[in-house]
């Protein structure tokens, strides 16, 4: 979008005398935005007023900032177009430096424009002031403090091609309240002079051979595909380059949709939560072709054991990701887009052949024997209760993959929603990846319809994540968008809850949520249709009359809360150390589970090559580091004198304190 010229509306407008504000919504019509979500406040408030006029730009007014920009960025992940929030100074600002950072952590191209106090009192501690663009730096790909309204229209023009073009990020412009009643004579500029700013889109030529001959001579290759293939829109290639050479795919939760489930050679998830066959092909594979994924440590598991006989191509289009994980053989910096449509054209040309037959046999041999889902074992786990695997999947079944986008909320139900809902095409999972935040999947998915308004959209959630913007309820019934909740209610929180049961002793410290509020109520409160259902046999229907109501709609399904999300690999071990996986060989049976017998926190046992980037046992205070590490290495005399040192210093007179 921020390619083109500008539009209609703001060729109409050009040369006009307006006020500052009036130039800001100006600028927004002309780079062609429709929508934007937003609160107004004080220092907003004449921007809001110029908004008023504008005869392009639908505002949806939200009920919380937060909710705000994650609704903007629910709508910049499915439409692929820049989400747009407006929000005011102080409290308002700061509100949104979740969605922010959600936005940045998973690359997604949103503009922030906030309210500012008046010029002249920046830096007095005003009413409502904050230091928004230093509080957001470390989590927007760029930020603008307006100065002067000389610059106002060159900014917005910079801001949109800076967040759509490269690596996708979040852009933030601060407005002072006072430059927006300045005058001034609207000029938007149809291009963009940033010479410090060049993304690399060709990738070198000499290194695409390089790659090339590598997938030539592979016998057990794996593509290993992320956000960054949706981003480009490089899916037809990826496609291409797999059935080409015949090479099995396994996506990251952000890749989720940029390789179609129904192709064969899609194995699906990897990482901690992904399929067991998934994680031992990228263990045993030789050759691993990376595009736009970034070797995240939910994906990798213990770096020091990850792929060992695997060489690594490593394609995108940050510089910065290539070689900050995983050390990559042949580095290609460049759109995925652009890299893997030349790959593919150099292979064509050398008349290469796939040589994955053996490979290949092999793979579909796991496929059979490790399946996420056996009746025989799961729904015996909780015998009479609703599966939640089974749920999942038969909303999968119930869903048009060529019309309907799936949002999720963060947790259990996010990694089920990953597991067993099937999507043929980009932009149609929606979930938070790199940040994990629990509250943007529901204002996303109405962000998501909104900009889809012809397909249906799903939000799966937990009852903890959903009542994070439960508020954003409002926003739905009045601006009668239909999007449709799915909660998975457990009445705790689920994932931590995981966690305390298999590495915490079964401590459940804050987990468990009472059985408030009750989600119908609350539904009927806002004018939703709604609906709680507890009884396995009543789902499939319950789903359908979801799918089919023409309103907002909430489906309350109750599931145990001792339901656990397998397989999974425990934070420290190597990625096909996989616990919990279904092993059909053994007469259909999770195998590796944990010893009630043994010590049962993994997070305990420090692992320096590991680097401490997965969690780490409460306990472990650094004072007592040494003693652990000692213990590991078999040095049982260090240890104990290391933990007497440790002893001697604690006071002993700290009675009653804290």
């Amino acid at each position: 979008m921020s390619e083109k010229h500008a539009t209609k509306p703001s060729f109409q407008k050009q040369g006009k005398v307006m006020n500052g504000a009036q130039a800001v919504v100006a600028s927004l019509e002309a780079e062609g935005v429709d929508t934007v979500f937003g609160y107004p406040g004080g220092q907003a408030i004449k921007i809001y007023d110029a908004l008023y006029d504008s005869q392009q730009i639908n505002h949806v007014l939200a009920r919380h900032e937060q909710g705000a920009v994650h609704e903007a960025d629910g709508y910049a992940r499915a439409t692929g177009r820049v989400g747009v929030a407006i929000v005011t100074s102080g409290p308002g600002a700061t509100n949104t430096v979740t969605g922010i950072a959600t936005a940045y952590m998973d690359s997604v191209p949103l503009v922030i424009i906030t309210g500012q106090v008046p010029r002249g009192v920046i830096g007095t501690d005003s009413f409502q002031e904050s230091d928004i663009v230093g509080i957001t730096m470390p989590v927007v790909k760029h930020s603008f403090l307006l100065q002067s309204t000389d610059e106002l229209t060159r900014t917005f023009r910079e801001a949109f091609h800076i967040a759509s073009t490269g690596r996708p990020g979040p852009v933030l412009i601060d407005v002072p309240s006072d430059l927006a009643s300045e005058e001034m004579l609207f000029v938007y500029p149809d291009s963009v002079s940033l010479p410090s700013y060049k993304p690399t889109y060709k990738g070198n030529a000499k290194q695409i051979r390089a790659a090339m001959r590598a997938i030539m001579e592979a016998k057990r290759p794996v593509l290993y595909i992320g956000g960054g293939v949706i981003a480009s829109g490089a899916t037809e290639e990826v496609v291409e380059l797999a059935n080409m050479m015949q090479i099995p795919v396994v996506t990251t939760l952000m890749g989720k949709g940029a390789f179609p489930a129904s192709n064969s050679l899609n194995l699906g998830p990897v990482g901690m939560h992904g399929a067991k066959y998934s994680n031992l092909a990228m263990t045993e594979s030789d050759l691993i072709i990376a595009i736009g994924a970034r070797f995240s440590d939910r994906v990798t598991g213990k770096v020091s054991e990850f792929a060992p006989t695997a060489k690594v191509i490593h394609i995108d289009i940050d510089p910065a990701e290539i070689g900050k994980i995983r050390d990559a053989e042949i580095p290609i910096v460049g759109d995925a887009r652009s890299v893997v449509g030349a790959l593919v054209s150099n292979l064509k040309k050398a008349e290469a052949l796939p040589q994955t037959e053996k490979w290949l046999e092999k793979l579909r041999a796991w496929q059979e024997r490790f399946p996420f889902y056996h009746p025989h074992v799961v729904a015996g786990e909780e015998a009479g209760t609703i599966v939640p695997e089974l749920v999942m999947t038969s909303l999968s079944d119930q869903l048009d993959p060529a019309n309907s986008i799936v949002v999720t909320e963060v947790g259990q139900h996010q990694m089920w929603a990953s597991q067993f809902i099937d999507r043929e095409t980009p932009r149609s999972f929606l979930s938070s990846g790199g940040l994990g935040t629990m509250g943007f999947g529901f204002p996303a998915a109405i962000g998501a319809a909104i900009g889809e308004p012809q397909k249906t959209v799903v939000c799966v959630a937990g009852d903890g994540s959903f009542q994070m913007n439960s508020q954003e309820m409002a926003t739905a019934a009045i601006n009668q968008v239909p999007v449709k909740v799915l909660i998975m209610d457990n009445r705790c929180l689920g994932m931590v809850h995981q966690w305390q049961k298999l590495f915490y002793h079964e401590r459940y410290s804050s987990t468990l949520l009472d059985a408030c509020p009750d989600f119908v109520k609350l539904a009927e409160a806002y004018g939703w249709k709604s609906r709680q259902v507890d009884d396995p046999s009543q789902i499939d229907q319950a789903i359908a009359d979801m799918l089919a109501s023409p309103d907002p709609y909430l489906l309350d399904v109750v599931i145990s809360r001792d339901q656990n999300v397998y397989p999974m690999v425990a934070p420290g071990k190597a990625l096909d150390d996989v616990m919990g996986a279904i092993d059909v060989a053994v007469g259909a049976v999770r195998t590796d589970m944990p010893n009630a017998q043994e010590p049962k926190s993994p997070c305990s046992k420090i692992d320096a090559q590991f680097g401490g980037r997965w969690e780490i046992d409460p306990e472990d205070v650094k004072e007592r580091l040494d003693v652990a590490q000692a213990v590991a290495q078999g040095d049982a005399l260090s240890a104990a004198e290391v933990l007497r040192a440790h002893m001697s210093a604690i006071p002993q007179n700290n009675a009653g304190e804290e």
